[in-house]
Protein backbone atom coordinates (compact mmCIF):
# COMPACT_ATOMS: atom_id res chain seq x y z
CA UNK A 1 0.00 0.00 0.00
CA UNK A 2 1.20 3.44 -0.34
CA UNK A 3 3.66 5.21 2.36
CA UNK A 4 1.69 8.35 2.10
CA UNK A 5 0.95 9.91 5.42
CA UNK A 6 -2.64 11.10 5.41
CA UNK A 7 -4.20 13.75 7.65
CA UNK A 8 -5.49 10.85 9.76
CA UNK A 9 -2.07 9.44 10.13
CA UNK A 10 -0.80 12.80 11.15
CA UNK A 11 -2.87 13.33 14.08
CA UNK A 12 -1.67 10.26 15.40
CA UNK A 13 1.42 12.49 16.02
CA UNK A 14 -1.23 14.50 18.82
CA UNK A 15 -0.45 11.12 21.16
CA UNK A 16 3.42 11.30 21.15
CA UNK A 17 3.43 14.61 23.39
CA UNK A 18 0.73 14.40 25.70
CA UNK A 19 2.32 16.40 28.92
CA UNK A 20 1.84 15.45 32.24
CA UNK A 21 -1.23 16.32 33.92
CA UNK A 22 -0.83 19.31 36.71
CA UNK A 23 -3.84 18.90 37.75
CA UNK A 24 -4.98 18.13 41.42
CA UNK A 25 -5.23 14.20 42.72
CA UNK A 26 -8.10 12.77 41.49
CA UNK A 27 -10.73 11.94 44.66
CA UNK A 28 -10.66 8.82 47.13
CA UNK A 29 -14.60 8.63 46.07
CA UNK A 30 -13.57 9.05 42.59
CA UNK A 31 -10.83 6.75 42.68
CA UNK A 32 -12.67 3.90 44.34
CA UNK A 33 -16.05 4.16 42.20
CA UNK A 34 -13.85 3.81 39.33
CA UNK A 35 -12.31 0.56 39.72
CA UNK A 36 -15.51 -0.49 41.25
CA UNK A 37 -17.02 -0.63 37.69
CA UNK A 38 -16.12 -2.46 34.46
CA UNK A 39 -14.17 0.03 32.52
CA UNK A 40 -14.26 -0.20 28.68
CA UNK A 41 -13.25 1.43 25.30
CA UNK A 42 -14.66 1.48 22.34
CA UNK A 43 -12.06 2.13 20.36
CA UNK A 44 -7.75 1.93 20.82
CA UNK A 45 -4.92 1.95 18.12
CA UNK A 46 -2.64 -0.01 20.01
CA UNK A 47 -2.21 -2.76 17.62
CA UNK A 48 0.11 -0.75 15.39
CA UNK A 49 2.65 -0.90 18.42
CA UNK A 50 2.92 -4.47 18.48
CA UNK A 51 4.36 -4.50 15.13
CA UNK A 52 7.54 -3.09 16.47
CA UNK A 53 10.29 -5.40 17.40
CA UNK A 54 11.63 -5.13 21.10
CA UNK A 55 8.66 -3.53 22.25
CA UNK A 56 6.91 -5.38 25.11
CA UNK A 57 3.60 -3.96 26.43
CA UNK A 58 4.35 -5.20 29.70
CA UNK A 59 6.76 -2.56 30.43
CA UNK A 60 6.20 0.72 31.40
CA UNK A 61 6.69 3.40 28.20
CA UNK A 62 5.75 6.91 27.99
CA UNK A 63 4.03 8.84 24.88
CA UNK A 64 7.56 11.41 24.66
CA UNK A 65 9.95 8.64 24.37
CA UNK A 66 8.22 5.83 23.17
CA UNK A 67 5.39 6.79 21.33
CA UNK A 68 2.86 4.74 23.31
CA UNK A 69 -0.03 5.71 25.50
CA UNK A 70 -0.99 2.00 26.55
CA UNK A 71 1.22 -1.00 28.32
CA UNK A 72 -0.03 -2.91 31.46
CA UNK A 73 1.22 -0.68 34.11
CA UNK A 74 -0.77 1.86 32.84
CA UNK A 75 -3.97 -0.24 32.48
CA UNK A 76 -4.03 -1.28 35.71
CA UNK A 77 -3.49 2.37 37.13
CA UNK A 78 -6.03 3.89 34.73
CA UNK A 79 -8.61 0.81 35.55
CA UNK A 80 -9.63 0.00 31.98
CA UNK A 81 -10.54 -3.55 32.05
CA UNK A 82 -10.90 -4.12 28.86
CA UNK A 83 -11.02 -2.47 25.08
CA UNK A 84 -11.86 -2.91 21.32
CA UNK A 85 -7.76 -3.15 19.68
CA UNK A 86 -8.56 -1.99 16.24
CA UNK A 87 -7.22 -2.98 13.51
CA UNK A 88 -6.10 0.19 11.28
CA UNK A 89 -5.60 -0.40 7.95
CA UNK A 90 -4.46 3.02 6.21
CA UNK A 91 -6.13 3.33 2.96
CA UNK A 92 -3.84 3.11 -0.26
CA UNK A 93 -4.09 2.84 -3.59
CA UNK A 94 -7.44 0.64 -4.61
CA UNK A 95 -5.24 -0.92 -7.32
CA UNK A 96 -4.55 -4.44 -7.13
CA UNK A 97 -1.30 -4.25 -5.75
CA UNK A 98 -3.25 -1.83 -2.82
CA UNK A 99 -6.28 -4.12 -2.30
CA UNK A 100 -3.16 -7.67 -2.16
CA UNK A 101 -1.62 -5.14 0.96
CA UNK A 102 -4.55 -4.13 2.45
CA UNK A 103 -5.70 -7.71 2.80
CA UNK A 104 -2.44 -8.73 4.01
CA UNK A 105 -1.93 -6.25 6.34
CA UNK A 106 -5.21 -6.74 7.85
CA UNK A 107 -4.87 -10.29 8.65
CA UNK A 108 -1.19 -9.90 9.75
CA UNK A 109 -2.84 -7.25 12.59
CA UNK A 110 -4.78 -9.80 13.59
CA UNK A 111 -2.88 -12.58 14.01
CA UNK A 112 -0.52 -10.20 16.27
CA UNK A 113 -3.55 -9.81 18.39
CA UNK A 114 -4.35 -12.63 18.72
CA UNK A 115 -0.54 -13.40 19.57
CA UNK A 116 -0.73 -10.71 22.39
CA UNK A 117 -3.35 -12.97 24.28
CA UNK A 118 -1.21 -16.12 23.92
CA UNK A 119 1.82 -14.82 25.01
CA UNK A 120 0.31 -12.68 27.91
CA UNK A 121 -2.43 -15.15 29.41
CA UNK A 122 -1.75 -13.81 33.00
CA UNK A 123 -3.10 -10.18 31.44
CA UNK A 124 -5.18 -10.40 28.73
CA UNK A 125 -7.41 -12.72 27.09
CA UNK A 126 -9.60 -12.50 23.71
CA UNK A 127 -13.26 -11.27 24.72
CA UNK A 128 -16.02 -12.81 22.28
CA UNK A 129 -19.17 -11.51 24.16
CA UNK A 130 -19.90 -9.51 27.49
CA UNK A 131 -19.53 -12.49 29.72
CA UNK A 132 -16.15 -12.80 28.67
CA UNK A 133 -15.54 -9.64 29.40
CA UNK A 134 -17.51 -9.49 32.70
CA UNK A 135 -15.25 -13.55 33.58
CA UNK A 136 -11.98 -11.72 32.19
CA UNK A 137 -12.35 -8.72 34.46
CA UNK A 138 -13.49 -10.83 37.72
CA UNK A 139 -9.52 -12.74 36.98
CA UNK A 140 -8.00 -9.54 36.60
CA UNK A 141 -6.82 -9.59 33.09
CA UNK A 142 -7.98 -7.02 30.44
CA UNK A 143 -10.43 -8.03 28.10
CA UNK A 144 -9.26 -7.94 24.26
CA UNK A 145 -12.06 -7.51 22.05
CA UNK A 146 -11.36 -7.02 18.37
CA UNK A 147 -12.58 -4.50 16.30
CA UNK A 148 -11.65 -2.84 12.23
CA UNK A 149 -11.11 0.14 10.94
CA UNK A 150 -11.20 0.58 7.83
CA UNK A 151 -12.62 -2.50 5.96
CA UNK A 152 -10.65 -2.21 3.07
CA UNK A 153 -8.77 -5.95 3.80
CA UNK A 154 -12.17 -7.64 3.74
CA UNK A 155 -13.65 -5.73 0.38
CA UNK A 156 -11.98 -7.75 -2.26
CA UNK A 157 -13.70 -11.01 -0.42
CA UNK A 158 -16.70 -9.92 1.78
CA UNK A 159 -16.54 -13.45 2.85
CA UNK A 160 -13.05 -13.21 4.46
CA UNK A 161 -15.52 -11.32 7.52
CA UNK A 162 -16.30 -14.70 8.63
CA UNK A 163 -12.72 -15.61 8.83
CA UNK A 164 -12.32 -12.58 11.04
CA UNK A 165 -15.03 -13.24 13.14
CA UNK A 166 -13.76 -17.04 13.78
CA UNK A 167 -10.65 -15.31 14.86
CA UNK A 168 -12.47 -12.64 17.34
CA UNK A 169 -13.83 -9.70 15.19
CA UNK A 170 -16.55 -8.19 16.93
CA UNK A 171 -17.01 -5.02 15.70
CA UNK A 172 -16.44 -3.72 12.04
CA UNK A 173 -15.82 0.08 10.90
CA UNK A 174 -16.49 0.19 7.40
CA UNK A 175 -14.17 3.46 6.47
CA UNK A 176 -11.36 5.95 7.67
CA UNK A 177 -10.52 9.01 6.59
CA UNK A 178 -10.43 8.39 2.58
CA UNK A 179 -13.37 6.68 0.56
CA UNK A 180 -12.80 3.05 -0.15
CA UNK A 181 -14.70 0.37 -1.67
CA UNK A 182 -16.85 -0.35 0.80
CA UNK A 183 -18.25 3.43 1.59
CA UNK A 184 -17.87 6.92 2.09
CA UNK A 185 -15.69 9.01 4.17
CA UNK A 186 -16.86 11.81 6.07
CA UNK A 187 -13.93 13.38 5.22
CA UNK A 188 -13.93 12.98 1.22
CA UNK A 189 -16.32 13.66 -1.80
CA UNK A 190 -18.92 11.83 -2.09
CA UNK A 191 -18.32 9.01 -4.50
CA UNK A 192 -21.17 6.41 -3.36
CA UNK A 193 -23.23 8.61 -2.17
CA UNK A 194 -23.29 6.23 0.78
CA UNK A 195 -22.52 2.46 0.79
CA UNK A 196 -21.07 0.74 -1.92
CA UNK A 197 -22.99 -2.79 -3.29
CA UNK A 198 -20.23 -4.55 -1.06
CA UNK A 199 -20.89 -2.19 1.87
CA UNK A 200 -24.18 -3.48 1.62
CA UNK A 201 -23.01 -7.29 2.08
CA UNK A 202 -20.66 -6.57 4.20
CA UNK A 203 -23.81 -4.99 6.26
CA UNK A 204 -25.61 -7.96 5.80
CA UNK A 205 -23.09 -10.63 7.12
CA UNK A 206 -21.98 -8.51 9.80
CA UNK A 207 -25.29 -8.83 10.73
CA UNK A 208 -25.51 -12.51 10.62
CA UNK A 209 -22.48 -12.87 12.46
CA UNK A 210 -23.15 -10.81 15.51
CA UNK A 211 -20.76 -8.40 14.63
CA UNK A 212 -21.05 -4.36 15.34
CA UNK A 213 -21.29 -2.19 12.93
CA UNK A 214 -19.62 1.19 13.91
CA UNK A 215 -20.31 4.52 11.73
CA UNK A 216 -17.00 6.38 13.09
CA UNK A 217 -15.30 8.22 10.17
CA UNK A 218 -18.32 7.45 7.94
CA UNK A 219 -20.13 9.98 6.04
CA UNK A 220 -23.68 11.26 6.78
CA UNK A 221 -25.13 9.17 4.16
CA UNK A 222 -23.39 6.44 4.95
CA UNK A 223 -24.93 6.47 8.80
CA UNK A 224 -28.42 7.03 7.76
CA UNK A 225 -28.25 4.28 5.42
CA UNK A 226 -26.52 1.82 8.60
CA UNK A 227 -29.36 3.29 10.58
CA UNK A 228 -31.92 1.67 7.88
CA UNK A 229 -30.56 -1.61 6.85
CA UNK A 230 -28.82 -2.65 9.69
CA UNK A 231 -30.93 -5.33 11.51
CA UNK A 232 -28.63 -4.29 14.76
CA UNK A 233 -27.89 -1.45 16.70
CA UNK A 234 -24.68 0.51 15.29
CA UNK A 235 -22.16 2.44 17.11
CA UNK A 236 -19.80 5.58 16.63
CA UNK A 237 -16.74 3.91 18.15
CA UNK A 238 -15.08 7.08 18.75
CA UNK A 239 -16.65 10.63 18.04
CA UNK A 240 -18.09 13.85 19.47
CA UNK A 241 -20.64 16.34 18.96
CA UNK A 242 -21.05 18.37 15.76
CA UNK A 243 -23.09 20.57 18.05
CA UNK A 244 -20.54 21.89 19.99
CA UNK A 245 -17.53 21.93 17.09
CA UNK A 246 -18.48 21.59 13.82
CA UNK A 247 -16.82 18.95 11.98
CA UNK A 248 -17.72 16.55 9.37
CA UNK A 249 -15.98 14.05 12.02
CA UNK A 250 -18.88 14.41 14.08
CA UNK A 251 -22.37 13.57 14.54
CA UNK A 252 -25.27 16.19 15.04
CA UNK A 253 -27.70 16.04 17.28
CA UNK A 254 -30.95 15.04 14.77
CA UNK A 255 -28.18 11.64 13.77
CA UNK A 256 -27.83 11.67 17.36
CA UNK A 257 -31.64 11.26 18.46
CA UNK A 258 -32.32 9.13 15.82
CA UNK A 259 -29.12 6.66 16.77
CA UNK A 260 -30.47 6.44 19.99
CA UNK A 261 -34.17 5.96 19.09
CA UNK A 262 -32.81 2.82 17.06
CA UNK A 263 -30.78 1.59 20.15
CA UNK A 264 -27.56 2.35 19.33
CA UNK A 265 -24.88 3.97 21.40
CA UNK A 266 -22.52 7.68 20.67
CA UNK A 267 -18.79 7.05 22.19
CA UNK A 268 -17.35 10.03 22.58
CA UNK A 269 -13.27 10.10 21.85
CA UNK A 270 -10.71 12.33 23.42
CA UNK A 271 -9.17 13.22 19.59
CA UNK A 272 -8.68 17.03 19.88
CA UNK A 273 -9.42 18.08 16.30
CA UNK A 274 -12.95 16.80 16.95
CA UNK A 275 -13.46 18.27 19.85
CA UNK A 276 -11.85 22.22 19.38
CA UNK A 277 -11.58 24.37 16.66
CA UNK A 278 -7.66 24.44 17.38
CA UNK A 279 -5.48 24.36 14.64
CA UNK A 280 -2.01 23.20 13.99
CA UNK A 281 0.95 25.09 12.56
CA UNK A 282 1.56 23.63 9.17
CA UNK A 283 4.99 23.37 9.35
CA UNK A 284 4.30 20.95 11.85
CA UNK A 285 2.59 18.30 9.52
CA UNK A 286 5.55 19.25 6.70
CA UNK A 287 8.03 18.49 8.57
CA UNK A 288 6.80 15.01 10.27
CA UNK A 289 5.39 13.59 6.91
CA UNK A 290 8.36 12.05 5.68
CA UNK A 291 9.55 10.99 9.71
CA UNK A 292 6.21 9.29 9.20
CA UNK A 293 6.53 7.61 5.92
CA UNK A 294 9.38 5.98 7.89
CA UNK A 295 6.71 4.63 10.73
CA UNK A 296 4.95 3.06 8.49
CA UNK A 297 7.85 0.91 8.25
CA UNK A 298 7.58 -0.25 11.63
CA UNK A 299 7.80 -3.79 11.48
CA UNK A 300 11.10 -3.55 9.59
CA UNK A 301 12.50 -1.11 12.56
CA UNK A 302 14.98 -1.90 14.65
CA UNK A 303 14.99 -0.67 18.39
CA UNK A 304 18.09 1.18 17.66
CA UNK A 305 16.59 2.90 14.29
CA UNK A 306 12.95 3.50 16.12
CA UNK A 307 14.24 5.65 18.77
CA UNK A 308 16.59 7.58 16.57
CA UNK A 309 12.96 7.86 14.40
CA UNK A 310 10.85 8.87 17.61
CA UNK A 311 13.94 11.54 18.92
CA UNK A 312 13.65 13.47 15.33
CA UNK A 313 9.88 13.35 15.75
CA UNK A 314 10.22 14.56 19.47
CA UNK A 315 12.20 17.45 18.32
CA UNK A 316 9.75 18.58 15.64
CA UNK A 317 6.92 18.27 18.33
CA UNK A 318 9.06 20.40 20.64
CA UNK A 319 9.41 23.38 17.94
CA UNK A 320 5.75 22.85 16.32
CA UNK A 321 3.92 21.45 19.85
CA UNK A 322 0.32 20.01 18.53
CA UNK A 323 -2.77 22.07 19.42
CA UNK A 324 -4.42 20.55 22.30
CA UNK A 325 -7.83 19.78 23.39
CA UNK A 326 -8.41 20.19 27.36
CA UNK A 327 -10.53 17.97 29.95
CA UNK A 328 -13.26 20.42 29.54
CA UNK A 329 -12.91 19.98 26.12
CA UNK A 330 -14.03 16.76 26.25
CA UNK A 331 -16.33 17.26 28.71
CA UNK A 332 -18.47 19.68 26.72
CA UNK A 333 -19.20 17.18 24.26
CA UNK A 334 -19.77 14.28 26.80
CA UNK A 335 -22.37 16.50 29.02
CA UNK A 336 -24.38 17.53 25.60
CA UNK A 337 -24.72 14.19 24.24
CA UNK A 338 -25.64 12.76 27.64
CA UNK A 339 -27.88 15.34 28.12
CA UNK A 340 -29.71 14.83 24.54
CA UNK A 341 -30.03 11.50 24.35
CA UNK A 342 -29.08 10.11 28.19
CA UNK A 343 -26.99 8.05 29.69
CA UNK A 344 -28.40 4.85 28.18
CA UNK A 345 -26.34 5.68 24.81
CA UNK A 346 -23.39 7.29 25.18
CA UNK A 347 -19.80 5.98 26.54
CA UNK A 348 -16.38 6.65 25.75
CA UNK A 349 -13.62 6.17 23.13
CA UNK A 350 -10.66 7.76 23.90
CA UNK A 351 -8.49 7.03 20.34
CA UNK A 352 -5.34 5.91 22.52
CA UNK A 353 -2.32 5.51 20.31
CA UNK A 354 -4.26 6.58 17.42
CA UNK A 355 -4.74 10.67 18.44
CA UNK A 356 -6.61 10.78 21.48
CA UNK A 357 -5.96 12.46 24.67
CA UNK A 358 -6.28 15.66 26.21
CA UNK A 359 -4.79 18.36 28.79
CA UNK A 360 -5.54 16.59 32.06
CA UNK A 361 -6.37 12.97 30.43
CA UNK A 362 -3.31 12.66 28.56
CA UNK A 363 -2.58 8.49 28.90
CA UNK A 364 -4.85 5.47 29.65
CA UNK A 365 -3.57 6.20 33.14
CA UNK A 366 -5.59 9.18 33.81
CA UNK A 367 -8.59 7.89 32.60
CA UNK A 368 -10.29 8.25 36.56
CA UNK A 369 -10.08 12.24 36.06
CA UNK A 370 -13.26 11.37 33.66
CA UNK A 371 -15.22 9.36 36.24
CA UNK A 372 -14.58 12.22 39.16
CA UNK A 373 -16.36 15.04 36.46
CA UNK A 374 -19.07 12.55 35.59
CA UNK A 375 -19.59 12.44 39.65
CA UNK A 376 -19.26 16.13 40.48
CA UNK A 377 -22.25 16.48 37.27
CA UNK A 378 -24.85 14.39 39.13
CA UNK A 379 -24.55 11.16 37.69
CA UNK A 380 -24.93 8.11 39.66
CA UNK A 381 -22.76 4.90 39.72
CA UNK A 382 -24.76 2.94 37.78
CA UNK A 383 -25.03 5.32 35.37
CA UNK A 384 -21.38 5.84 35.08
CA UNK A 385 -21.12 2.15 35.08
CA UNK A 386 -23.40 2.18 31.69
CA UNK A 387 -21.26 4.75 30.20
CA UNK A 388 -18.05 3.20 31.09
CA UNK A 389 -19.36 0.07 29.41
CA UNK A 390 -22.55 -1.03 30.23
CA UNK A 391 -24.23 0.25 27.07
CA UNK A 392 -21.59 -0.85 24.70
CA UNK A 393 -21.84 -4.34 25.80
CA UNK A 394 -25.82 -4.22 25.63
CA UNK A 395 -25.42 -2.88 21.90
CA UNK A 396 -22.88 -6.38 21.74
CA UNK A 397 -25.62 -8.56 23.33
CA UNK A 398 -28.14 -6.90 20.90
CA UNK A 399 -26.11 -7.73 17.68
CA UNK A 400 -25.57 -11.46 18.84
CA UNK A 401 -28.92 -11.98 19.91
CA UNK A 402 -29.88 -11.05 16.17
CA UNK A 403 -30.69 -15.02 14.66
CA UNK A 404 -27.67 -16.47 13.10
CA UNK A 405 -26.40 -18.12 9.61
CA UNK A 406 -27.58 -21.30 9.07
CA UNK A 407 -25.97 -24.55 8.43
CA UNK A 408 -25.29 -24.13 4.84
CA UNK A 409 -23.78 -20.07 5.74
CA UNK A 410 -27.32 -18.53 4.44
CA UNK A 411 -28.23 -15.55 6.42
CA UNK A 412 -31.74 -14.88 7.68
CA UNK A 413 -31.40 -11.19 8.01
CA UNK A 414 -33.23 -8.98 5.91
CA UNK A 415 -31.51 -8.24 2.17
CA UNK A 416 -30.25 -4.72 1.74
CA UNK A 417 -31.04 -3.08 -1.52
Amino acid sequence: MSLRVTIAALAVLGAFTCRPSIAAPVSEAALALHHRIMVLDSHIDTPRLLERPGWNILERHTAAVDLSQVDWPRLREGGLNGAFWAIYTPQGSRDLQGRASAAQHGLAQLMRLNDLVERHPRQFGLALDSADARRLVAEGRHAVFISMENAEPVASDPALLDTYHRHGLRMLGLVHASNNAVADSATAAPEWHGLSPVGRQLVQRANCLGILLDASHASDDVFDQLLEISATPIVLSHSASRAITEHRRNLDDARLVKLAKKGGVMQVTLYSSYLSPLKDDPRRAALLQPLYAQIRQMAALQPAEFQALAGQIGEVERRYPKARASLDDFMKHLLHVLKLVGPAHVGIGADWDGGGGVEGVADVSELPRITERLMQAGYSESEIAAIWGGNLMQALDRAQAFPKSDAAGHCSAPQTR
